[in-house]
């Protein structure tokens, strides 16, 4: 069984390998797709700060991925029929834009499932950015901006929202 979900990965964190370590207990293999720097700066103000080749890099590194393939167009159909994916698992900010719309059709007609979970709450790569910014403008260290609760996270903190209804 293929799992696959897609991102950009930037500053890889916690919260990324609970979501990542997830994927590996749906199936035997776990594809990601990066998103390119055109494709982030289409849905979000700033480009990442880590570059397309070092976050696939880094990635690559994971036990729990085995395919890393990044992606230049808000279109994950292609995706999903070159790799014959079996689930497609979506962060709960997945939305019902026209490029979701269309992976979630053509999952519903060819059998295939679309998890979809919650985030970790103790940590995501714009908090990291928003500390790292205080950091340098207040000489504040990192570490007591990060300190409001333990920065550990695992795949218990991935609450499936369960698979999305695809009618």
């Amino acid at each position: 069984m293929i799992v696959y979900t897609v991102g950009t990965f930037d500053l890889l964190h916690v919260g990324h390998l609970a979501l990542l370590e997830y994927c590996s207990t749906l199936g035997g293999v776990v594809a990601v797709g990066v998103a390119s720097d055109s494709v982030v700066n289409s849905y979000k103000p700033n480009k990442p700060v880590i570059p397309l080749d070092q976050r696939m890099e880094m990635l690559r590194a994971l036990r729990c991925v085995d395919i890393v393939r990044p992606y230049h167009e808000l279109e994950y159909v292609s995706a999903c029929k070159e790799l014959k994916v079996d689930v497609f698992v979506i962060g709960e900010d997945w939305g019902n834009k026209p490029h979701n719309l269309a992976v979630e059709a053509y999952l519903k007609s060819t059998g295939k499932s679309v998890y979809q979970i919650r985030y970790s709450p103790r940590t995501s790569s714009t908090g990291i950015k928003q500390c790292a910014i205080a950091q340098s403008r207040n000489g504040e260290h990192l570490q007591q901006s990060l300190r409001r609760g333990p920065v550990v996270a695992d795949q218990r903190e991935l609450a499936p929202l369960g698979q999305v209804p695809l009618t």
